[in-house]
């Protein structure tokens, strides 16, 4: 808890009266809350849980199994799969940089994650050739987690990566919720929204590990398994109403205005099973002592914010609040960003003008270990941490119109740093009274 102690080091130096156990011990708490929701989303047991599938419907005669696993928890979820499959398995794994470490009996290939990158279009390459090499009597085993969307680009004819990037950001940056990003992204892709059906002639099963409140199928990792959420005219209405449609590149307004082409068959069916997601998360959590909050983390991060101070306000003593989900940022600054570090820092910010009285802790983190761009996965603040960013000489106010809200955390000892978890199901925040 080094986060935690410095901190207290700082707020202390100040000569802040709050108690100060109380608050390291509400930081623990939080802390092993926030752990139990990860470790409830452990890629391998969801595989394992999932894996009783497979037996219905094995490799005819010649045939055989073929894993290819997409997101950031692709990794484990491989992982567990060759364990309960034949030897020899093929299995082909795309996921983020930080994760790509050798995986034995698996090619593994990292790509670049929120922004895709050059590395993630090799690898888009690599997966579409794994997928036409299949034939009926084979079968897919397809290993789906949160992240996918970015690290698989397969842009459309006369869509250039660097077009697909320039989109991603702009996307990232209007406060659009995934389930929007992802319908533009599956229109100017060729393996999103089903894009796996259509190039495999092989029955499919998927796997999914869930990172979208609601669990819609269709949006994770943009649905390569599933149909698309929407048209192409869709997409570029929506593009429209976030307005960005004028920044995007011509190309991309080219193709989505045009007309789409009749498809000539439904894609192939694909027995699409959900094995982990937040839900799932949250529930370890309230069984581990905390309460589930009335409302989920969602919508615009200041409006979150206000809904997270009013219910810390409202919590008695002693109590948790856990809540899962997804905010949204527009970003008007030019900082690193990041939903969990701002929703921290406006938590903070609008206790201290609330009066909020007594010991209490708040806590949100990204389940991937990663929040934006930057190496922390969130924030966890307290009634000193504003004290202590004032005394490194951080204005938080500056730092919230920049969008810049991890220097700030950083300088005041309260940015979460978990490093990559292997796992992915959106984001996890904890709500303490001492």
């Amino acid at each position: 808890m080094k986060v935690v102690a410095r901190g207290l080091d700082l707020c202390a130096a100040r000569g802040q009266s709050v108690a100060m156990d109380g608050f390291e011990t509400l930081a623990e708490r939080a802390r092993a809350l926030f752990d139990c929701g990860v470790a409830a989303a452990d890629p391998a047991a969801a595989v394992r849980r999932g894996l009783t599938e497979l037996s219905a419907d094995p490799p005819g005669p010649g045939g055989r199994w073929q894993v290819i696993a997409l997101g950031k928890a692709a990794r484990a979820m491989t992982g567990a799969a060759l364990s309960a499959l034949p030897p020899g398995t093929d299995a082909l794994v795309v996921t983020n940089h930080e994760n790509a470490a050798p995986l034995a009996g698996a090619e593994v290939l990292g790509a670049g994650h929120p922004v895709p990158d050059a590395a993630g279009a090799v690898a888009a390459g690599r997966v579409e050739q794994a997928l036409r090499a299949l034939g009926p009597q084979d079968r897919l085993l397809a290993l789906i987690s949160g992240g996918g969307s970015a690290l698989l680009p397969a842009p459309v004819a006369g869509i250039s990566l660097a077009d697909k990037a320039a989109v991603n950001r702009l996307l990232l940056g209007s406060g659009a919720d995934i389930g929007q990003i992802n319908l533009v992204r599956q229109a100017l892709s060729r393996l999103k929204g089903g894009g796996w059906l259509r190039a495999c002639r092989a029955p499919v099963v998927a796997l999914i590990l869930s990172d979208v409140p609601g669990d819609d199928l269709r949006v994770i990792a943009s649905g390569p398994t599933v149909a698309p959420v929407g048209s192409r005219a869709e997409a570029a209405a929506l593009c429209q109403r976030l307005g960005v449609w004028a920044a995007l590149p011509e190309p991309v307004r080219a193709y989505l205005r045009a007309s789409e082409p009749v498809v000539a068959r439904a894609l192939p069916p694909a027995r699409n099973i959900l094995v982990g997601s937040n839900a799932l998360s949250l529930r370890a959590m309230v069984a581990a002592g905390a309460q589930a909050a009335p409302f989920a983390l969602a919508g615009d991060v200041a409006q979150a914010a206000a809904r997270i101070v009013a219910a810390l306000a409202g919590l008695s003593r002693g109590a948790a609040l856990v809540l899962g989900g997804e905010t949204t940022v527009r970003l008007t600054g030019d900082g690193a960003g990041g939903r969990n570090q701002e929703l921290a820092l406006r938590v903070a910010v609008l206790a201290e003008e609330s009066g909020l009285a007594g010991p209490w802790a708040f806590l949100a983190g990204g389940s991937d270990g990663r929040d934006g761009t930057t190496e922390a996965t969130g924030g966890l603040v307290g009634p000193c941490t504003l004290a202590a960013m004032r005394r490194a000489g951080v204005d938080p106010m500056a730092a919230l119109a920049r969008n810049d809200s991890g220097p700030a955390l950083a300088a005041a000892g309260a940015a979460l740093v978990t490093g990559p978890t292997g796992t992915n199901v959106a984001d996890l925040a904890v709500a303490l009274r001492g």
